[in-house]
């Protein structure tokens, strides 16, 4: 029994000197966005509950839009009407010119026929008298015309305008994640930059830990590393990858352990982990460089 017992410690001791000490610990977080309203108005659709995947540009909220959408309405009837004044204006135009182009066939006529002595000034007179009155018709048609380009061009600024307003009374869901918190709901009044809800990809986290100055020097970004779990039964390890290294040192917060109890002054570093779905946000972990 005892030689038994002894080769049973031995394995112990064993197992415990191949799992390695930590050198740093900290917390899971995950990079979070707040989506806001970008209108005011009343929501009549949220379809969000929290711990929800959401897809990138998944509609998923509207605020009512009615009056814009009767002013687009009502724009869309005055661009009509715009747009028969300007085909009226061109077919005007195009009237003069004809009239224009005529007076001159005329005018011709009438010079080749005073050379013959077969008309009379006073004729070529009133004739030149009448192209320029046609001219002045001409004139004033086009300039109406450019009134009329001015006035449709307006009416689609506005119309533009207000597509731009209508889009941002639904909203769409800016990334591929998972719904942490909702801070609004269905029949509540919203107005534009309230917070909705807020959402993380959590496929992947980062492990924020804390290094002392001594143990900064063999820590760099792009570093691979091993993060360390513990689910209350075992440990479970992960690959991670250094990604920042703060440039500053700062005081040990008083929840975070460091590998050397005494130091005050350490540096933040994040290690980005895959996520199995094991790892939450707000949990502990380990790191082993």
């Amino acid at each position: 029994m005892n030689k038994n017992a002894s080769f049973i410690l031995a394995g112990l001791f064993a197992a415990c000197a191949a799992q390695k000490s930590p050198d740093a610990y900290g917390t899971f977080e995950a990079v979070e966005t707040i989506v806001s309203a970008e209108a005011s108005g009343k929501l009549i659709h949220l379809d969000l509950v929290e711990g929800q995947s959401v897809r990138r540009n998944q509609h998923v909220a509207t605020v009512d839009s009615t009056l814009p959408a009767l002013q687009k309405q009502e724009l869309l009837a005055r661009r009509q009407s715009v747009r028969a004044r300007m085909t009226s204006a061109e077919a005007q135009i195009a009237v003069v010119q004809q009239q224009i182009d005529n007076m001159q066939v005329d005018v011709q006529r009438v010079q080749n026929m005073l050379q013959d002595d077969a008309a009379t000034k006073k004729q070529l007179d009133d004739l030149l008298g009448a192209d320029k009155i046609l001219q002045k018709q001409l004139d004033a048609a086009r300039a109406q015309r450019q009134t009329v380009v001015a006035e449709l061009a307006a009416v689609e600024a506005n119309l533009a305008l207000l597509a731009e307003q209508l889009r941002r009374y639904r909203v769409l869901n800016p990334l591929d994640g998972t719904v942490l918190a909702k801070y609004s709901h269905v029949f509540e009044m919203t107005t534009a930059g309230k917070p909705l809800y807020k959402i993380a990809d959590i496929r992947e986290l980062l492990l924020r830990i804390y290094v002392s100055g001594g143990q900064l020097h063999g820590v760099q970004i792009g570093q691979s590393c091993t993060v360390r779990i513990d689910d209350g039964k075992k440990y479970i390890d992960y690959p991670g990858t250094i990604i920042w290294i703060s440039d500053a040192a700062e005081f040990t917060p008083k929840i975070i352990q460091t590998k050397e109890e005494r130091v005050n002054l350490v540096y933040a570093v994040k290690v980005r982990v895959a996520n199995d779905g094991a790892i939450k946000i707000g949990m502990p972990g380990e790191v082993i460089f």
